[in-house]
């Protein structure tokens, strides 16, 4: 192509999931309900966690840096994408648009080594309980914390690489609800494949050795239960069904879309939903509302905060105004 004769990309035209006008009121409402839950959640057990010393233990330190990472997953794009169904022109600017390629893959990259560590730990609990505040000591579980996000800003960095000096001069739509790498290569106005085999191999190794990890921690847990006690497996299987559910939901996606990007499929924008923003606001409800403690210590803070407060209870200066 001669890329003289065409004009700069400067901005990208996002086509959502819908065109219908009904729809995406819908998709507004629903959307919205669906990200103010997440967001305020996963900040509940944020503050639980960092409000409660019977709940400073490894587990619960990786649990809440999870919570934060879903956080960060639900708010890349999604105040855009809301934003988006009441707007009849979706456009997003191209320094804005690798920012959201940016931000996913530094997310989505982190979350699945903080998966592994997460599984890492119950496994650890499990198989090594006499060894376990040794083995799970504080710097360990910040070292594991600190490797991923170090893990997700290589992957971040290495597939921005790949794609923030590429000549886009063609078309600008985007078939999705945000900026998403496979999507936006294919606007480049050249030879796009040796980019693709790169983000192929990039993502593919990632997704599937974090999620070969996890697999092989569940099955190590499972085999430990197995040999101890009945009642244990039938809870530990129940625990670890409900976490590979999720898993599952957001590494699926991850896999379908990174590790083939040569096609793309018109489910291709439902399945990027999973990973940012239905896996986030599934995280809560596996790893907190099955947990007794959690329940227990986020039911007090509920309570805490909004049951009156009495008189007698208020500050001084609150106190003499009532006088």
């Amino acid at each position: 192509m001669d890329k003289s004769n065409c004009s700069v990309v400067s901005e990208f035209v996002l086509l959502g999931l819908s065109s219908s006008q009904e729809l995406q009121l819908f998709f507004f409402v629903f959307f919205s309900v669906l990200y103010v839950v997440t967001a305020l959640g996963n900040l509940l057990i944020i503050i639980t966690v960092t409000s409660d010393n019977s709940l400073h233990s490894p587990m619960y330190f990786l649990l809440g840096n999870l919570s934060f990472v879903d956080i960060c997953q639900a708010s890349f794009a999604t105040p855009k994408m809301i934003a988006d169904f009441l707007s009849e022109h979706k456009t997003i600017s191209f320094s804005t648009c690798i920012a959201q390629i940016n931000f996913v893959h530094l997310f989505t990259g982190g979350e699945m080594v903080l998966l592994v560590s997460m599984a890492y730990d119950r496994c650890v609990a499990i198989c090594k309980p006499l060894r376990y505040v040794v083995i799970m000591s504080q710097r360990t579980c910040t070292a594991l914390v600190m490797t991923s996000w170090a893990v997700g800003l290589v992957h971040t960095l290495s597939q921005l690489s790949f794609t923030v000096n590429l000549p886009f001069c063609g078309s600008n739509v985007v078939d999705s609800l945000f900026c998403d790498l496979p999507q936006v290569t294919k606007l480049a106005c050249l030879d796009s494949y040796i980019i693709e085999i790169l983000i192929a191999v990039n993502s593919g190794i990632l997704s599937l050795s974090t999620f070969s990890l996890l697999v092989s921690s569940y099955i190590i847990i499972l085999v430990t239960v197995w040999f101890n006690s009945s009642v244990a497996m039938a809870k530990a299987f129940s625990t670890l069904v409900a976490h590979i559910t999720v898993v599952i939901l957001f590494f699926g996606p991850c896999i379908f879309i990174y590790v083939w990007p040569f096609t793309t499929y018109p489910i291709d924008k439902v399945l990027a939903i999973f990973y940012t923003i239905f896996t986030p606001i599934l995280n809560p409800i596996i790893y907190t509302l099955r947990n007794r403690d959690m329940k227990a210590t986020m039911r007090k803070i509920v309570t805490h905060y909004m049951r009156p407060k009495k008189i007698s209870e208020m500050p001084l200066v609150v106190r003499n105004s009532f006088y």
